[in-house]
């Protein structure tokens, strides 16, 4: 299951096939940002409201989890939770995982302005933040299911499509690379694993 920020009780389910569709379902960053917005809460209200900041401290979503029977019944063929090291780091794990290639659109993964802006004052990348509520997924019709995703109001898009090979491939623009191997979650490259670890829990647990 997937709690507040917690991951599902299965990382990996099912397989994918070359040529399906590759989504994104929930909004990436969630607990990171809820995290960044608890330990720098002090620095950022020197650009943010104390209301938006308390904003950014609950930031979660509609939660994903009471919708999973419905979303594999669209179509699901893999099914992956995204938390700690962010959504680059659960794509890399679901290629690894499902043993495919993928390619995919860095700008259409979904993630909430509040997460954007929290990660350009702290300096870190929301695409390596800890998400919580979040999916990636393989699937045959990946349109038909993001639109089931919006009518439940879940943000959801098809970000690429799963290829033979092994090959991660990136577009940002049109500009294509490689997926690099997954690194230290931001989480705890700026607060240290300590801290950052403390500051989960206490959040996990009350918003839980």
């Amino acid at each position: 299951m997937m709690g507040a920020g917690g991951p599902c009780s299965k990382e990996s389910i099912g397989q994918a096939k070359p040529g399906q569709d590759l989504l994104v379902i929930g909004q990436i960053g969630q607990l990171g940002t809820r995290i960044l917005s608890a330990a720098f809460k002090q620095e950022l209200t020197g650009w943010f409201s104390k209301s938006y900041i308390k904003k950014l401290e609950s930031i979660q979503g509609l939660q994903v989890d009471p919708y999973i029977e419905r979303i594999q019944r669209q179509g699901v063929t893999g099914i992956l939770s995204a938390g700690e090291g962010g959504i680059l780091k659960a794509i890399w794990d679901a290629s690894g995982a499902w043993r495919v290639g993928v390619s995919f659109s860095l700008r259409k993964i979904p993630v909430q302005q509040g997460t954007i802006e929290i990660c350009e004052r702290c300096v870190c990348d929301p695409y390596r933040l800890w998400c919580g509520n979040c999916l990636v997924l393989a699937a045959e019709n990946g349109g038909q299911l993001a639109e089931a995703c919006e009518e439940w109001q879940i943000p959801a898009a098809v970000i690429g499509i799963v290829e033979t090979g092994t090959a991660r491939k990136l577009r940002h623009g049109e500009a294509t690379g490689y997926l690099e191997r997954p690194r230290e979650d931001e989480i705890y490259r700026l607060l240290g694993r300590d801290r950052a670890d403390h500051l989960r829990s206490a959040i996990t647990t009350e918003k839980g």
